[in-house]
């Protein structure tokens, strides 16, 4: 039976639907990679869900290659003149590949020194006609505004970068992991009645888990119409913390990672005493095998995709059309 596209979050539905067969397919393809021994630093190029992707693999590119990875504006390149990037590499994350601030950055990067890298979904894109190598998405056509399937799959493909540099980086065995997990969340009703409850939510992740919060916030923006911002649990026990004092929900977003457990508990109790409606998402409730912390944030992603439709179709919004925003958002 051919589903009706034309139902509120039907598209949105389906393609949240294909996330982790999109994971596993676009992590274990072998890539095609420049020469990268003589670099020196990686800067990540993006904006959006793209931007949040950048964060989660510069984690990871940092833990894994030892070098200095860090998010460098479009801007610079877009309607500035650059910076010297000579024994550096840039990584554009672009799911359409056609935003012209991002085409500029990719040209005006190449220009400067860098070797460009590129993670798209589109083929034959003009980002891709710009960088000197492109890991595909290949999630197919993504027609929701919100990008989901395409989000999950660019984490995957920053781990098909990682495998392919020669390192010993294991992108197979998290992907065997992810295909066989739980692809829904058996509190999911709990999660979107509290959703459903919120006036502010923040979102606390740590290392990949923060890059992962960064998607979910704006998830519930552009899904939801729903205040929330990100932290990271290091941070938001300063200031952010005084906002406890309103009613609000809070998600802590747990890739598992031992090192990162002590800030998350803390981050959980104080906000927890203080009265907020704290809620823990755990990647170990549900994968008792190890995998790497990038495939952990994209893993809870799948998994929290589905519980924000369904809390946009209980407030009566089309998560698959929001009123202001458009598929490809063009910017300089």
């Amino acid at each position: 039976m051919t589903m009706k596209m034309d139902v509120p979050g039907a598209l949105m539905a389906k393609e949240s639907a294909e996330a982790i067969t999109v994971f596993v397919r676009t992590a274990t393809q072998s890539v095609d990679l420049p020469d990268m021994r003589k670099i020196t630093a990686l800067y990540t190029i993006a904006r959006g869900s793209s931007d949040a992707v950048a964060n989660i693999l510069s984690y990871e590119f940092m833990r894994e290659l030892g070098l200095p990875v860090t998010s460098l504006p479009p801007s610079v390149f877009s309607i500035g003149q650059g910076v010297a990037m000579d024994q550096a590499a840039a990584l554009v994350v672009s799911q359409s590949g056609a935003s012209e601030d991002l085409v500029r950055s990719a040209k005006g990067a190449a220009a400067r020194g860098a070797k460009v890298l590129a993670i798209t979904n589109q083929p034959d894109s003009p980002v891709e006609a710009a960088a000197e190598a492109t890991i595909p998405v290949a999630a197919g056509p993504e027609n929701a505004v919100p990008a989901t399937k395409t989000v999950v799959g660019s984490i995957a493909a920053g781990m098909a970068v990682l495998a392919g540099l020669g390192t010993d980086y294991d992108a197979l065995s998290s992907a065997k992991a992810l295909a066989s997990a739980p692809a829904a969340l058996p509190n999911a009703n709990a999660l979107r009645a509290a959703f459903l409850r919120a006036r502010s939510v923040y979102v606390i992740g740590r290392d990949t888990g923060f890059g992962a919060a960064h998607e979910v916030a704006l998830k519930l923006k552009e899904c939801c119409a729903l205040h929330a911002e990100a932290y990271s649990a290091s941070e938001v026990l300063h200031g952010p913390l005084q906002l406890a004092t309103n009613p609000l929900m809070v998600l802590l977003l747990d890739t598992g990672q031992p090192d990162i457990q002590d800030s998350l508990d803390q981050a959980e109790a104080r906000f927890g005493a203080v009265g907020c409606d704290v809620h823990r998402l755990r990647v170990s409730d549900h994968i008792d095998t190890p995998i790497t912390p990038a495939a952990a944030a994209a893993y809870l992603l799948a998994l929290i995709y589905p519980v924000i439709l369904e809390t946009a179709l209980a407030l009566g919004l089309n998560p698959d059309a929001p009123e202001t925003l458009s598929k490809v958002t063009q910017t300089t």
